[in-house]
């Protein structure tokens, strides 16, 4: 019971860490961007691609081992309809985190070219970030489907 303990314990806290993570990242971002001060935004982006590379990134790798090692610990068989779905909804998270990481770089560095050159920020920026902003949504939503999944556990069958 101990070991089933410790693995849901670190799977809700993986979980907390993604979803409490992207959500900071989102806000910071948002805030920053919203200044039009390039210095603040390629620090702030900065600090981005650093919580995401720390934090999300080992959330997003411990998320499935946990999950594993929880559902064999358990019992529930992996072809549980909730099991699959918050599977399918995982990978349509990563679908759009992983452009989100590019696109956080290219944002940094673009900030911090404008704030050597002390040019505004250049429309490749306003155009990778409408991009950044709106992963964001089905991502977030995808997360949040899978909290409920976890939570409520719904009995149906998918295959």
């Amino acid at each position: 019971m101990l070991q089933e303990d410790l693995l849901r314990l670190a799977h809700v806290i993986g979980a907390a860490v993604l979803f409490g993570t992207g959500a900071g990242i989102a806000f910071f971002m948002v805030v920053a961007r919203r200044t039009r001060d390039a210095r603040l935004i390629a620090h702030v982006a900065g600090t981005v691609v650093i919580a995401d590379t720390v934090f999300t990134a080992t959330a997003v790798l411990l998320q499935p081992m946990t999950g594993y090692l929880l559902a064999k610990s358990i019992g529930w068989s992996l072809t549980e309809g909730w099991i699959v779905l918050s599977l399918i909804l995982y990978v349509i998270t990563g679908l759009f985190w992983l452009p989100v990481v590019w696109i956080q770089l290219r944002l940094r560095d673009l900030a911090r070219l404008a704030t050597a050159s002390g040019a505004p920020l250049p429309a490749e920026f306003d155009r990778l970030y409408a991009i950044w902003f709106a992963c964001g949504f089905p991502a977030f939503f995808a997360v949040t489907g899978i909290f409920w999944l976890m939570l409520v556990k719904p009995q149906f069958v998918l295959f």
